[in-house]
Parts: structure tokens; C-alpha cells; sequence
């Protein structure tokens, strides 16, 4: 059986404390390691933000998940591109290691250059929703919402609130049939987190709901 690492990550120390996102990022890997013909020998598990093109310097258990990959010269499988980054620069640099990188939920079959292109449309992403929070927050201050303390750092956590909030967005699209009250059973028995790593409730679904306009 083919030997591979096992490399899972979460933004936030809400996350990382929950379980939920790690467990179900590693219950991914183990599904797709058993039907692919993978041995899991080592898994890595991170809590560190994937933002920036130096975010390797800011997560160990990354650089160790490298060591150990080329140690055992296996590759390392993650659960979805955006568990490494969605940074092209940091996938670019990350590929310079010559240690091959699976993303479960692309196939295995996914080379290098459909890695750089997700990466990039992920980054594209990103870009459009931080665009999108500023765009609603300039909206609202010409309402004549008073924003408050919404600066800076305040800003900052709003925007990654919602870009956590619009990965959910599918899922919630999917689930647009049934009531608030249905949604968080769905979602919990999914082991898939809220925006901010707990458990779904009717008055969290209600409230992305409404950040993502869905409501």
C-alpha cells in the first residue's frame, strides 16, 4: 500500500478548540485515502490562518508535514486546496519543494499546474468577496449606519467573517428548502462548522443567512 501524510489546518483558535473542522477534514482524508490505496502513517494538525505568501514561517506543523514527506517519500493529502492556502505564491513555493501535494477533494489525478489554477481562482475569490464586505460596509456608512468601532481591526474581523460566511454559501443554497430549525441537524451531522468553528443553531443559520443576503 502507498504510504502519505496527512496534513489538516484551521483558521482560528475557535476552530481548533471545537474539533469539528479538523475531524471532518481528517474523516475526508481517511475516506479518500481507503478508496485510493493510501496508508496514512502521519497526520499533521495546524491552527494558524493560511493568508500570506510567508505563511510557511507561521506553521510548523506544515514544515514538519514536508520533513516527514520526504523522509518516507510519500506526498501530503489535504482535504481541499484551501487547507494549504489560497495564496498562488505560497501553492508556487510549496511546489518548489518537489514533494507531491493531493488534494482530496480534486482527485488524485490533479497535477501541479490544476493546483496553481484553483489557487488562483481561489484567490480571485477572495478578492471578490473582500471586495464585496467593503462595498457593503460603504454602503451602509452612506445610509448612515454608524459603523463604530468597524475599523481597522474591527474591519478586518468583519471581512473574514464573511469570507468565512461565503464558503458556506453552497451548502446553504443546497439546504434553501428547508427550515432554520432543519438546516443546523443537516449541517451538525455533516460535522461542518460555523463561521466561526461551533455547532449550528436555527438563530446561526438565520444570521449567515442574512450576511450572505439569503434571507
Amino acid at each position: 500500500m502507498k504510504t502519505a501524510i496527512a496534513y489538516t489546518r484551521v483558521s482560528t483558535a475557535q476552530q481548533g478548540k471545537s474539533g469539528l473542522g479538523l475531524e471532518a477534514q481528517q474523516a475526508a482524508l481517511v475516506r479518500f485515502a481507503e478508496a485510493e490505496g493510501f496508508d496514512l502513517v502521519q497526520t499533521f494538525q495546524e491552527v494558524e490562518t493560511g493568508k500570506g505568501a510567508d505563511a510557511l514561517n507561521r506553521r510548523p506543523q506544515l514544515a514538519a508535514a514536508l520533513k516527514a514527506a520526504k523522509k518516507t517519500k510519500s506526498p501530503i493529502i489535504v482535504a481541499k486546496l484551501d487547507r494549504l492556502s489560497r495564496d498562488v505564491h505560497f501553492i508556487s513555493g510549496l511546489m518548489a519543494h518537489k514533494t507531491p501535494f493531493i488534494v482530496a477533494e480534486l482527485g488524485a489525478d490533479a497535477d501541479p499546474f490544476m493546483l496553481h489554477l484553483y489557487a488562483a481562482l481561489a484567490e480571485k475569490e477572495r478578492a471578490m468577496i473582500s471586495r464585496r464586505t467593503k462595498d457593503a460596509l460603504a454602503a451602509k456608512k452612506a445610509q448612515g449606519v454608524a459603523l463604530g468601532g468597524l475599523r481597522a481591526h474591527g474591519a478586518q474581523a468583519h471581512e473574514e467573517a464573511m469570507e468565512r460566511a461565503e464558503q458556506l454559501r453552497p451548502v446553504l443554497n443546497e439546504l434553501a428548502g428547508k427550515s432554520a430549525r432543519e438546516i443546523p441537524a443537516v449541517l451538525n451531522g455533516r460535522k461542518i462548522a460555523t463561521p466561526t468553528g461551533g455547532v449550528w443553531h436555527a438563530a446561526t443559520v438565520i444570521r449567515v443567512q442574512k450576511r450572505l443576503g439569503l434571507a
